[in-house]
């Protein structure tokens, strides 16, 4: 049984892959079609309650929620993907320098990520924002490199681990060149661990991604996103407070979704960690 089906044998796996294939297929619609042009406002049908047309309603400004939200997902596939890229690129280069090379190197890249793990992404995300102006480009470089220090402080760890099997010795012993131990056999063998992590890091990405257009420093106002829907509608909570279910809900969705993806894919591609929990929840027998 290969991982990817053990991976849809766990409930919550299968739930998030789910929702999270739902998220994909809305963003590839909205790009041939939406409802209503999501830029288009209408101030004859402000504030529109759900119906048809307006499945979702419209906001402050007549534009159709529907439209936004599938607009939005667009956005949302685009930086968590983006992010996930640089992140791994970010996380396999300095897991690589810190586990394989010379011990002055290795410490010199641990100190590194120690350092760069002691600024919040939000933090880093929103300096540069300032400087540069908000774009999901920021956002995407940022929280990339931000998250892909934490998938290096891990794999790191795993790297090093693996180095000292059996069969990566007998590979250098066989002449193999590091490059080439590091690609046939280290990179496979820590795949897990990245993925994982990857799953986790892109759900860190949407949830930043939306608190950075919440906050003014992400997505452009002309760039439809859930955060700056969000944002657009909270300032209307008193009067319509439905309004803001949908993008909320879309993006506690998404972020537990691939929360969830990441826990399930370490159950499925660690075949005896559902064993280790399932005999740590026997009961003991007393005699």
């Amino acid at each position: 049984m290969n991982a990817a089906t053990r991976l849809l044998r766990i409930p919550t796996g299968r739930a998030a892959a789910i929702v999270l294939a739902l998220v994909l297929i809305v963003a590839a619609v909205s790009l041939l079609w939406t409802p209503f042009d999501p830029r288009t406002t209408d101030a004859y049908a402000t504030w529109s309650a759900p119906s048809w047309p307006h499945v979702l309603g419209t906001d402050q400004t007549g534009r159709d929620i529907a439209s936004l939200l599938m607009a939005g997902a667009r956005t949302t596939v685009l930086v968590a993907v983006g992010a996930g890229l640089v992140a791994t690129i970010v996380g396999v280069v300095l897991a690589s320098l810190g586990a394989l090379t010379a011990r002055p190197v290795r410490e010199a890249v641990a100190v590194l990520i120690d350092i760069l793990i002691a600024f919040p992404v939000l933090l880093i995300a929103m300096m540069i924002s300032a400087v540069w102006g908000g774009s999901l480009w920021v956002v995407v470089w940022s929280v990339g490199i931000g998250y892909g220090v934490n998938i290096a402080r891990v794999a790191r760890i795993e790297l090093r681990r693996l180095g000292h099997a059996d069969y990566v010795l007998a590979a250098r012993a066989a002449g193999l060149t590091p490059g080439q131990v590091l690609a046939r056999h280290l990179l496979p063998g820590a795949a897990p661990v990245f993925i994982v992590q990857l799953s986790w890091s892109m759900a860190a990405a949407v949830l930043a991604e939306a608190g950075l257009s919440y906050l003014g420093f992400g997505a452009p106002v002309t760039q439809p996103s859930w955060g700056l829907l969000l944002s657009e509608l909270q300032a209307y909570i008193a009067v319509h407070p439905a309004s803001v279910l949908a993008p909320g809900i879309a993006i506690t969705a998404t972020v537990l979704s691939l929360n969830l993806l990441g826990d399930a894919l370490r159950e499925a591609t660690d075949p005896t960690l559902g064993a280790r929990r399932r005999v740590a929840h026997v009961p003991e027998v007393v005699a």
